[in-house]
């Protein structure tokens, strides 16, 4: 089974975007969070993208984003298990490694995926890390939702993505709370202010530097293309 065939596997299942990633593109991955830290018979790294809903930036209320955030985190677990139990059906072992959800890193007092997605896929070739931390890609900008699964199939690692960001500094000026100032994310600041810990609130209230980054928007976000003069995203959901 060959590369395009993964991918075309995983886009019958609803997914929108696919790269394969060689585990030498893993090199500075923290002690502990390598995919063979995880897997230790894995030979490649699949990551697979759903769009997010773009429209839900234009809304005055957060419940739409915080619904689509999480309807897409369970729907993208269920894809990778399946996947995955395909892939047995024909004896290839593929593992899933949750879409939405981290583990705290006692060496570097950070939390963070098993394998974290955002730099799986840019391993992959679906795009890159912008000042933010955010992937983007070119066909749906940040606005994209990832799962990783790891394989022992030894698959065409894709071609890597040339870096978009231009260290506008926008996200970092927007950010409330200013999370962004150095090179790491203030994880903390982030999610507490964004996730309700100051609010004590259920809805993902903050995301203005996914909002003001001018790479928001990819190739094939029509919708927001045609009325983005008319939107105040750099507002997002918080004051």
């Amino acid at each position: 089974m060959d590369t395009q065939e993964i991918k075309n596997r995983l886009y019958d299942l609803g997914a929108d975007l696919c790269g394969v990633a060689s585990l030498d593109r893993f090199s500075e991955a923290p002690e502990g969070y390598h995919p063979l830290d995880v897997l230790p018979t894995c030979k490649s790294v699949i990551v697979f993208a759903i769009r997010f809903v773009a429209g839900t930036l234009a809304c005055n209320t957060a419940v739409p984003y915080t619904v689509v955030r999480n309807i897409l985190s369970d729907k993208m677990d269920k894809m990778a298990v399946q996947f995955c139990i395909d892939m047995e059906k024909e004896g290839i072992l593929a593992i899933p490694t949750r879409t939405n959800g981290s583990e705290y890193d006692e060496k570097t007092g950070r939390s963070r995926g098993i394998v974290s997605a955002k730099h799986a896929a840019q391993a992959a070739g679906l795009g890159t890390i912008g000042r933010h931390s955010l992937l983007i890609t070119p066909e749906y900008g940040s606005l994209v939702w990832l799962s990783v699964i790891l394989t022992e199939l030894e698959l065409d690692a894709d071609s890597l993505k040339e870096s978009v960001c231009n260290d506008c500094n926008l996200c970092v000026e927007v950010c409330p709370v200013n999370a962004l100032e150095s090179a790491d994310v203030n994880q903390k600041a982030c999610w507490d202010y964004a996730f309700g810990e100051v609010r004590n609130d259920w809805r993902i209230s903050c995301h203005k530097c996914r909002d003001i980054c001018p790479f928001l928007l990819g190739s094939k976000n029509m919708i927001l293309k045609r009325d983005i003069t008319h939107m105040n995203v750099t507002q997002s959901h918080c004051s």
